[in-house]
């Protein structure tokens, strides 16, 4: 098929696929080593607390770990920002843009998770309240310009309150450069499957601005099942990627209708996971990187014959020389299955 084009803004994403923000995973280490792989358009960095930020900026404290790595690597890169006043996003937009050059501001307006909407007000409980999204995005686009800004949202914030048709026309008379669209409701947390089919709807209710697919994409056929069928300018591939950062250069390749690169050797996934360790481990200290990397390793030996009883021990370990044992004696060693 013909590779679609996407531009957000000024900034050409080529190919035309994205890396998610995600809390606690897209940082700086995880990032490199897709970068390393290819194949994304667009990567992006976790969320960022605006408040928070500003907290740290005005009590001289180092600014959020987060932001690890993004005023020096390649470009094009987005930062995703949360908060629900227009003023502390412009003030944080405005840095990011002057100070650390980023390509393009996200806002998180799709964010289910309870800290972020009911004790917050943010993410995506905005989604009840367009006036005052249309006022954080216009306020934004405005501290940001030229950069462009984006948001992402949901379906809406319960299958009994689905708007994102009305949303998406506020963001875009609000100034946003693209939307991206998760595929669920606020409600339906990650249950369920992503509704590509009210995603595609959401196309005829945008004028100008590009529309990026996201939910349930962790094939390189279902990205390209996905331009074939919907109507959206780009996609947005989460979860999928954290143990397979391989999966956008497959996808790439299918887009492309070029052979897709096989799935890495099992050998060859330990040894992605092992320089992801030292990445980390390099910018916090064994310590710190240890217990971070625990995470990522399950995600690399998910759906491995054996991964559960690897996951059960990496999570316990506390020092390289733990992590490195369990990785040598543990990690799974046989064909890929289910685990």
């Amino acid at each position: 098929m013909d590779v679609p084009s996407l531009c957000i803004g000024n900034i050409k994403i080529d190919p035309p696929i994205l890396q998610a923000p995600m809390a606690g995973f897209t940082n700086a280490a995880f990032r490199e080593v897709v970068r390393q792989f290819g194949g994304v358009g667009l990567l992006a960095t976790e969320m960022v607390n605006a408040r928070g930020f500003v907290w740290m900026d005005q009590n001289v404290a180092e600014h959020p770990d987060r932001l690890w790595g993004v005023a020096e690597e390649a470009r094009p890169l987005a930062v995703q920002i949360w908060d629900n006043d227009p003023e502390t996003m412009a003030k944080v937009g405005s840095r990011l843009v002057e100070e650390y050059r980023v390509s393009i501001v996200d806002i998180n307006f799709g964010c289910p998770v309870r800290q972020v909407t009911e004790k917050a007000h943010s993410g995506s409980y905005l989604l009840r309240e367009p006036s005052r999204m249309s006022k954080i995005i216009s306020r934004l686009v405005e501290a940001c310009s030229p950069t462009p800004v984006t948001a992402k949202i949901r379906l809406g914030c319960s299958r009994d309150h689905i708007n994102c048709n009305e949303i998406a026309r506020v963001v875009e008379e609000a100034g946003a450069a693209a939307l991206t669209v998760h595929g669920r409701t606020a409600q339906d947390m990650f249950k369920g499957h992503a509704d590509w089919e009210r995603i595609s709807e959401i196309k005829s209710h945008l004028r100008q601005i590009p529309l990026i697919g996201n939910g349930d994409l962790d094939s390189a056929e279902k990205v390209v099942h996905a331009f074939s069928n919907y109507r959206v300018d780009g996609v947005m591939i989460a979860r999928a990627c954290l143990g397979r950062p391989w999966l956008f250069a497959q996808a790439e390749a299918a887009l492309k209708g070029t052979p897709i690169p096989a799935e890495p050797t099992l050998q060859e996934q330990r040894d992605v996971m092992l320089n992801h360790y030292r990445l980390v481990v390099e910018r916090f200290g064994e310590e710190k990187g240890t217990v971070l990397m625990r995470k990522y390793a399950c995600c690399y030996a998910q759906g491995k014959r054996g991964a559960r009883f690897f996951r059960t021990h990496v999570a316990r370990v506390a020092t390289a020389d733990e992590f490195y044992q369990v990785v040598r004696d543990f990690f799974p060693q046989d064909d890929p299955q289910e685990s």
